[in-house]
């Protein structure tokens, strides 16, 4: 007997109801990008259709994604000054500080959550304390749990460490719970891979290392098992997420994360992901919305139960069109 299995394909109202994935606005966290300034919304040029946003100006991004029906956003702080040791990141009115404050004043349902590392705000662009010319891990630890505390302070959700300090959660663990923040999570990017996709995001977030690269702490991509290792011990030290990023080129490892770990798992479709595909579109190769939904499907599928993407507010515009 032949298997006729083209007979679940045969129409779209049969194919949506043996859909296995489905996306919806809830899988998606937006990044958002803020300045010092003020009445500054400055197109990206690395990233089309994403912008850097003064405090003051944040009221319209946070518009938007409430009215996508996205739940949580990111956010990443760009400071007036910089020095050795990162100060600007962890003072009271810091950059994220004062963005995370406004974000909770503009709205009581989005999850707040912000990137905790230095390399925005050293002035050398790398990701940790730098002595003796390497990169000093237990040093390191110290400055980021203060930048965690202070984004607590400041009233985010949540914290997600993004330097590949080792240790870093035990450490930013213990400084939440030592001052009352025990409500306060942790989503770690716990299988952070040294990858040539953060180019856009570099140019965004003005955080490429001034010299040397950050081989040194981020994964090298040809490892799995190191990436399991990685998760293992952020869950081990009170991770309630773990990440993995970037997404496309390492669903592999959103996989074997997804089989291996009873915690959920996030994953950042990052920015040389979005960049790719606004190119491409741009110069007409291929069809943007379904290039993108098709990527943002695969991610979920692969196993992540969180995406966080630059596409986040068009996907909920096109899953609307449907």
């Amino acid at each position: 007997m032949i298997n006729r299995r083209r007979r679940l394909r045969a129409n779209t109202a049969i194919r949506d109801l043996v859909r296995e994935t489905i996306l919806t606005p809830k899988d998606f966290i937006f990044p958002i990008f803020a300045v010092e300034g003020e009445n500054i919304k400055e197109e990206i040029s690395s990233m089309p259709g994403n912008y850097h946003y003064s405090v003051d100006r944040l009221y319209e991004i946070i518009d938007e994604v409430e009215k996508a029906g996205i739940r949580g956003v990111i956010l990443f702080g760009l400071p007036g000054s910089k020095d050795e040791c990162g100060t600007s990141a962890w003072i009271d009115d810091g950059i994220v500080q004062r963005a995370v404050r406004k974000v909770k004043e503009l709205s009581k349902d989005i999850l707040v959550i912000t990137d905790i590392c230095m390399c925005q705000f050293t002035s050398h662009g790398h990701c940790g304390i730098i002595k003796n010319d390497v990169i000093d891990n237990d040093a390191s630890l110290h400055y980021l749990s203060k930048i965690a505390l202070s984004h607590a302070k400041a009233g985010a959700d949540m914290v997600a460490p993004s330097d590949m300090m080792d240790g870093r959660v035990l450490a930013i663990r213990n400084i939440l719970d030592e001052n009352n923040f025990k409500n306060v999570s942790i989503m770690s990017y716990s299988a952070k891979y040294s990858s040539a996709f953060y180019g856009p995001f570099r140019e965004a977030a003005h955080s490429a290392p001034k010299s040397r690269d950050r081989k040194t702490y981020q994964m090298d991509p040809a490892n799995i098992n190191e990436a399991m290792c990685e998760i293992e011990d952020d869950i081990k030290e009170g991770a309630d997420i773990v990440m993995i990023k970037p997404a496309l080129s390492y669903l592999d490892v959103i996989r074997w994360a997804r089989d291996r770990f009873d915690v959920p798992i996030a994953a950042y479709s990052v920015s040389g992901e979005f960049a790719m595909v606004k190119a491409a579109a741009e110069k007409g190769l291929i069809n943007e919305k379904n290039v993108a939904m098709e990527m943002l499907t695969s991610i979920k599928r692969a196993g992540a139960h969180i995406i966080i993407t630059y596409y986040a507010i068009d996907a909920c515009r096109w899953l609307k069109e449907v």
